[in-house]
């Protein structure tokens, strides 16, 4: 059952105090104030409740054996249903595809740059990587396409927050890590980037580079609050992509790929890719395009892309 919610006073449509919940990692600590700082422009008061969530506690396995991404958001969810904050503020990439029941994604802010970047203190590229160099990430996603372009490397797993990944290459654990350009740009560590791949290359995972700002569905006041922040251009990219993912079957167990872009002469583009981690079959990209104006015209879109996905040897 559901703690008794606590209202708030109303002047205008200001609403008296509004509490975020937040990982505590520095990555997540930015977004939130990201977002608090857009809230306190419309003339709100906000306060941050940082929290350590079961993602960030298990480091010693990789997320798709231990639950999955929603590790990073169980904690906030609960804050909300609880009563003890209002809104939380997720990567989205990290949010499941589907939210428990009571629970609502109120907005998508605008999205930073989606692509992946490869991070080296010697090496200024990909193919600048010596045979058998280590490369680290955790993310299967990134495994299949690494392999895909650079068979030969070594693909070591790779946990922990954005500081702990550079803190390990810094170390001299890996030649080289693969990280989202988008929380480098965010934490003004844009320097550290040796090459950006673009998405024909390095194919980015749904949702990367935005934010998603989540509520009680039972909250429409803060639904409607917060819907001038949202972008819905971003928003029904990412709406594309994660049907992709949900078509699929929603797990970041699952080596899947999935980037939406909007195309000069109209319509949204979706291009996705599945790949098999033992690398006992071939990688499969698809591409889809179409008009999307609407939520049911992304996810549309996005199971169609999926579609061709299965068609194609994916499973």
């Amino acid at each position: 059952m559901l703690a008794s919610p606590r209202y708030f006073s109303l002047i205008g449509t200001v609403l008296s105090n509004i509490v975020i919940a937040t990982r505590e990692s520095r990555l997540a600590m930015w977004q939130a104030e990201h977002l608090k700082a857009l809230l306190q422009e419309q003339g709100h008061a906000v306060t941050l409740l940082g929290m350590t969530t079961r993602g960030d506690q298990i480091l010693d396995r990789s997320l798709s054996k231990v639950g999955g991404k929603g590790l990073f958001v169980k904690e906030l969810e609960l804050a909300l249903e609880e009563g003890r904050a209002d809104i939380a503020v997720h990567s989205l990439k990290d949010v499941p595809m589907d939210l428990p029941e009571g629970f609502a994604l109120a907005c998508v802010l605008e999205r930073e740059d989606p692509r992946d970047a490869l991070v080296s203190p010697r090496f200024e590229s990909l193919d600048a990587l010596p045979h058998g160099a280590v490369v680290g990430t955790s993310s299967l996603r990134r495994v299949v396409l690494l392999r895909s372009l650079r068979p030969d490397l070594r693909i070591e797993p790779l946990r922990g927050n954005l500081d702990t990944r550079l803190r390990k290459l810094d170390e001299g654990q890996y030649d080289a890590i693969v990280l989202a350009a988008a929380g480098l740009k965010r934490l003004g560590l844009e320097g550290r980037i040796r090459q950006t791949f673009e998405p024909d290359a390095m194919l980015p995972a749904a949702g990367q580079g935005a934010l998603g700002i989540e509520v009680r569905a039972d909250r429409s006041d803060l639904i409607e609050l917060l819907a001038p922040l949202s972008s819905r251009s971003d928003w029904l990219a990412t709406a594309a992509e994660r049907a992709v993912s949900r078509a699929m079957g929603g797990s970041c167990s699952m080596p899947l790929a999935a980037h939406a872009r909007w195309q000069p002469e109209g319509g949204l583009r979706i291009d996705a890719a599945w790949g098999d981690p033992e690398g006992a079959a071939p990688l499969v990209r698809v591409h889809v395009q179409g008009s999307v104006a609407e939520f049911a015209q992304a996810g549309a879109l996005g199971e169609n892309a999926a579609g061709l996905l299965r068609a194609g040897g994916a499973h």
